[in-house]
């Protein structure tokens, strides 16, 4: 006959239910400890969303935030460069250019009227004087020290030499002469070396 068995004997598979009890335990608390772990790195490292994050309030994290740069339009207009010049200075400037033309015509009058090298300057120091009296003259040779100046009369319409002579000492000369032409007389000097003639001056006699 066959084998009965008893109601409190344990059946032949019970250890094999008890593995898989044991398995499904383990598990669970392998599972529940690497939750607690994840959990306390998020919280280590800040990724959890915390109450004052939530609230709306500043973080260190947020404190620290720098936006992230964004490329800007160049500008595409013309460019304008300002006039910045002060007006004293460019009142300044425009009166000395508007004074300049009258500085080269006061110099341009002045080289006129003072000789240049090699011409000869004449005036007389008297342009009347009584018969008999001395003409004194003088005058002014650029270039033509130690010249001897030669001097000339006007009449019967040209030039003709008069028995008087001056020496050049330093660039200048000085002399005097008697006639006895009364009248309107027209003197001048020449220096026959080189052709050189000087202004005419003229002396009334009488």
């Amino acid at each position: 006959m066959g084998r009965v068995s008893h109601p409190n004997e344990p059946h032949a598979d019970r250890p094999v239910l008890n593995g898989l009890v044991a398995l499904v335990a383990v598990g669970l608390g392998v599972g529940l400890i690497l939750a607690l772990a994840a959990l306390v790195g998020t919280k280590v490292l800040g990724f959890g969303g915390g109450d004052s994050s939530a609230g709306g309030g500043s973080s260190a994290h947020d404190s620290m935030y720098l936006p992230t740069p964004a490329e800007t339009d160049g500008a595409s207009g013309p460019l304008i460069t300002l006039h910045t010049e002060d007006p004293e200075t460019e009142s300044t400037a425009t009166s000395d250019a508007t004074e300049e033309p009258e500085e080269s015509e006061t110099t341009e009058a002045t080289d006129t009227a003072s000789p240049g090298a090699g011409e000869i300057s004449l005036q007389a120091v008297d342009t009347t004087v009584s018969s008999g009296e001395r003409i004194y003259f003088s005058g002014v040779y650029p270039g033509g020290e130690g010249a001897i100046l030669w001097l000339q009369r006007w009449q019967d319409g040209a030039w003709a030499d008069f028995p008087a002579s001056v020496g050049v000492t330093n660039g200048t000369f000085s002399s005097y002469i008697f006639t006895g032409v009364s009248g309107l007389n027209r003197f001048r000097v020449i220096d026959r070396d080189d052709g050189t003639v000087s202004n005419e001056i003229r002396v009334t006699v009488g």
